[in-house]
């Protein structure tokens, strides 16, 4: 009878560990008030099913290098989560709706890659990554400044040789797109 009550409690036990696991999908704010306030805003939440999707898609041209590294970023993900809004006028937003997220990040698993800050401009930046191991299974950044703030938490299995190919990819279609719309047109001094 002991030894069964023993096997019972360890099972409470492993399972009551696994329910406190830390998980790297953030529980973010609604933040429903805010968005009739903003200037601009950008809800956008996509779980397994759309990223397959959206990586078979990427996946079609196989004479694009730049799809196949999309493929693979996007074969890893199991949800992509930002949130971005921007206002007219300084601190519409509560700093503890962001502090808030940042304190899910205080906790085992989520090693913190940058902490910047600087004070004058009231501005700052927080970077984590999740990790079980030796594996990247999740990425989150937060940025506030007076009038406007961004979180991005990424889940799943990330390869940051593959993420930075695809910032890069998008600065360089960002940067063409730049040029083609100032043809014609004297720079700004």
């Amino acid at each position: 009878m002991s030894r069964r009550v023993i096997l019972v409690a360890l099972a409470c036990c492993g399972l009551a560990a696994q329910a406190h696991a830390q998980t790297p999908l953030l529980k973010l704010p609604a933040f429903a008030n805010l968005r009739s306030q903003a200037t601009e805003s950008v809800d956008i939440s996509i779980g397994s099913l759309p990223l397959k999707i959206a990586g078979w898609l990427a996946g079609h041209d196989s004479d694009d290098p730049d799809s196949a590294d999309t493929k693979a970023l996007l074969k890893g993900l199991h949800g992509l989560y930002i949130r971005h809004y921007e206002f007219a006028s300084d601190f519409v937003y509560s700093p503890a709706d962001i502090d808030a997220v940042r304190s899910q990040l205080a906790g085992a698993g989520w090693s913190q890659l940058a902490r910047v800050r600087d004070q004058k401009k009231n501005e700052n930046v927080d970077i984590y990554l999740a990790l079980d191991k030796d594996r990247i299974t999740g990425l989150a950044i937060i940025a506030s400044e007076p009038r406007e703030f961004t979180i991005v938490n990424a889940v799943g299995s990330l390869d940051m040789d593959k993420v930075d190919a695809l910032r890069r990819q998008f600065e360089s279609h960002h940067d063409h797109d730049a040029v083609a719309s100032n043809r014609g047109r004297l720079p700004l001094l």
